[in-house]
């Protein structure tokens, strides 16, 4: 017992997910190295050396220092918390809060610490094995052999994965109904579900291209930007509001949501769309128009994180921000891994982290406003300077007047007189012009960036030269006096010969279809990410990709014709025990609608769905912003359009979006969990929206004069594009012969009924 102890607290973390390695070497590592190691290495301060996982579950002369799972029961955390009646770390002072609270997770999430102990300084080579890892190699056509079953032979990416099935000794599904497959496609792209209408005309069409026509159709609709801008938000972790302390709202940063939306719906090509998020306003326009689209886009990096109570001084965690989604989003590299210290997996160096730091910090970021500084300022204005100063000059000049009033009646200490003077100026400030502005950035002041020693601001090293990634090619900003070098690594990301963006892309794309990427870990191709159980399809995908145009709805209408693609979701049992997590696609993947879809669904269902585009949140007046990080920004602005229109918050998350496993606008988030909770059950049955959703329905299964009968059959076709079988006619018409006895209002027994629908599997569920 004592042996497997051992292999449970030291070994198994050592394997543990990459996230959790992540926090270690971001938030845990450097803590310790400042704080800590210095004085617990060698000699020891009390005996206890502090640089490897292994010294702290040995501990010194007042035993172990760290419990893995129990922060409560660890001496680490006692001291750092000043608890310890003799023993209070470190000496020269206290943590801050939140270095503790890092601390305390880290814990109790079991103490992960690669087996690595600090490392001296080094120059940073990237080693033969670093580069051949399969993700930096160059993108390749694979040509992909006979498939054994005829029906797998028609398409270049049936082939590849029936290779893999054959060889595995796998049997594939029977293809799903024509039912199922036209939901399930719905679904996956817009977010909502098929009208009776839409499964009607597919069920009859007997034409040899009937899905196709399908596919085209859903690929056209409005609604394929909503849902398609939805997965690329996930992955941007987008938000409506700033994520400071006092969380304060961006009204503005809609229009990059509006964007996004209408870029896919659009199907802007992917290697210019990352162009124009990247560097938009500094790339050619043919329109005024066109400019200011171009400048929007840029609120991709504009909606980073704004951390702590004056967010200036930490814009230095903001761009760390930037550079941690850029990386995951685009390239499916973990960069901000090297912000304290080279990469311990991958070729990346602390130097190339600073490298591209200089590209951000040469590029001028907005100011939202925060609790020491509230008035919002260097947005991007579409107005020009003189129509600028012809809206806004005369307000100007009454703020004035009146800031001048208020000092000098403050210096006199008339009060009462004080008092009216400021609400004259709240009355001023409540009729400011209303310009046209983004939440975008713009250039700044060209600038090469030193490097931090771990991490710390109040640290600087060496100026680095701003450059891309040394493993990519390592290539300088071409003009680095007179620009940022946004440009330079726009076009160093989108580039094709660069073999990591379009992989990337086109994994997200198959997870979406297949709930699974081919790489299983969409935002890291690196060391610690999963290798691909299809690397030859990868490649072939990536490669015409790229030689299409790097279209995305082109690639959607290849993965979604294949037959792979319409296979069941009940396969051959025996495949299981072989295959039991489905890795090499033996049937299709059922999974549960995400939190958005849900919701739509229900709306969609009920006939109260707006389908109108997105529109201005109703925050506040920004003259009446007095948020704190006691009294933060905190609101649900409930509305019956999209979901993907609603408010998105970042300290505060959307009641039932937050319930059904929705995004953390703090960080990216590639691919949705799937919970399943009692809490979730309790919703579906007793939830205020389910609840409404149920008497709206039964109001319009109800209008007309139907009878009960065909009532019933509109209500299965709308929530799952089916007639009702005998038996659950039989069951319902009993149910409304019951409820009329017990003298049940008519409407109330069939919201009762159709209630029963809407918390089902069948239409929580996708096949």
């Amino acid at each position: 017992m004592r042996r497997f102890g051992y292999l449970i607290s030291t070994v198994i973390p050592l394997l543990a997910a990459p996230g959790k390695v992540e926090f270690f070497e971001s938030r845990v590592r450097p803590v310790l190295e400042k704080n800590c190691i210095v004085c617990h290495l060698n000699p020891a301060s009390g005996g206890l050396r502090m640089d490897s996982r292994a010294s702290l579950l040995k501990g010194g002369s007042s035993g172990p220092a760290v419990m893995p799972g129990s922060s409560t029961g660890s001496l680490l955390i006692w001291a750092v918390q000043r608890k310890h009646e003799r023993i209070k770390m470190p000496p020269a002072g206290a943590l801050t809060e939140a270095q503790i609270s890092d601390l305390v997770a880290w814990v109790n999430d079991g103490a992960v610490w690669p087996d690595q102990t600090v490392m001296a300084q080094r120059e940073f080579v990237v080693t033969p094995k670093q580069r051949a890892h399969w993700s930096l190699q160059p993108v390749k056509d694979h040509a992909p052999g006979r498939a054994p079953w005829a029906d797998w032979d028609r398409t270049a990416v049936d082939r590849f994965l029936a290779a893999k099935l054959q060889d595995k000794h796998l049997s594939p599904a029977p293809l799903a109904d024509r039912r199922t497959l036209i939901r399930r496609a719905t679904f996956d792209l817009t977010g909502l579900p098929p009208t009776p209408e839409d499964v009607d005309s597919f069920v009859n069409d007997r034409s040899a291209n009937a899905f196709e026509k399908v596919v085209d159709r859903l690929l056209a609709s409005r609604h394929y930007g909503e849902r398609q801008g939805r997965q690329w938000l996930d992955v941007v972790r987008y938000a409506d509001t700033a994520g400071d302390t006092a969380d304060f709202p961006v009204p503005e940063a809609r229009l990059y949501r509006d964007w996004v939306i209408a870029a896919f719906n659009d199907d802007k090509p992917y290697d210019r769309f990352l162009r124009e998020q990247i560097a938009g306003d500094l790339l050619p326009s043919d329109t005024g128009a066109d400019r200011w689209r171009k400048q929007v886009a840029t609120g991709y990096l504009a909606i980073a994180r704004r951390f702590g109570f004056a967010i200036e001084q930490y814009m230095h965690l903001t761009i760390d921000d930037t550079i941690d989604v850029v990386g995951k989003s685009a390239l499916g590299l973990t960069l901000s891994c090297a912000r304290c210290h080279d990469h311990k997996y991958d070729p990346v160096s602390q130097r190339d982290y600073y490298a591209f730091y200089g590209i951000l910090a040469s590029t001028r970021f907005p100011y939202p406003g925060c609790e020491s500084s509230k008035a919002p300022k260097d947005f991007v204005v579409r107005n020009s300077s003189g129509e600028i100063d012809a809206m806004v000059g005369a307000h100007r000049a009454r703020l004035a007047t009146v800031d001048a009033d208020i000092k000098r009646l403050t210096d006199e200490k008339k009060t009462a007189e004080l008092a009216a003077a400021k609400q004259q100026r709240m009355m001023i400030l409540l009729q400011t012009p209303s310009l046209e502005q983004a939440y975008a950035v713009a250039e700044g002041t060209p600038q090469d960036a030193r490097v931090l020693r771990r991490g710390e601001p109040t640290e600087p090293g060496e100026i680095v030269p701003r450059r891309f990634l040394q493993v990519l090619g390592g290539a300088p900003v071409a003009s680095p006096g007179s620009s940022s070098g946004r440009l330079d690594l726009a076009d160093w990301i989108a580039d094709s010969r660069n073999p990591l963006t379009a992989r990337v892309i086109v994994n997200r794309i198959w997870l979406q279809h297949f709930g699974r990427g081919l790489v299983a870990t969409p935002n890291d191709f690196g060391v610690r990410g999963q290798p691909p159980t299809h690397p030859e399809l990868l490649d072939a995908l990536t490669r015409r990709f790229i030689d299409s145009g790097w279209s995305i709805k082109n690639l959607h209408r290849r993965l979604m014709l294949t037959r792979a693609y319409r296979m069941a979701s009940e396969g051959v049992e025996s495949n299981a025990a072989a295959d039991p997590a489905n890795d090499y696609l033996w049937k299709f993947r059922r999974r549960r609608l995400d939190a958005e879809s849900l919701r739509d669904a229900l709306l969609a269902i009920s006939g109260d769905l707006e389908t109108s585009g997105g529109g201005a949140h109703p925050f506040p007046h920004p003259a009446a912003w007095d948020y704190s990080q006691h009294r933060p920004f905190a609101a649900v602005y409930e509305t019956k359009r999209r979901s993907v229109y609603l408010m998105a918050q970042r300290i505060q998350r959307h009641p039932m979006l937050s319930l059904f496993d929705a995004a953390d606008a703090n960080a990216s988030t590639p691919e949705r969990s799937s919970s399943t909770t009692a809490l979730q059950a309790l919703f579906a049955m007793n939830g205020s929206a389910p609840a409404q959703a149920s008497e709206a329905f039964a109001r319009r299964v109800m209008s007309g004069a139907k009878p009960a009968p065909e009532r019933l059959r509109l209500a299965f076709r709308l929530a799952f594009g089916r007639s009702p079988e005998p038996d659950e006619v039989e069951r319902a018409g009993r149910f409304l012969s019951e409820a009329s006895k017990a003298d049940r209002p008519e409407d109330q027994a069939w919201a009762a009924l159709l209630a029963v629908l809407l918390a089902s599997n069948e239409f929580l569920f996708v096949d």
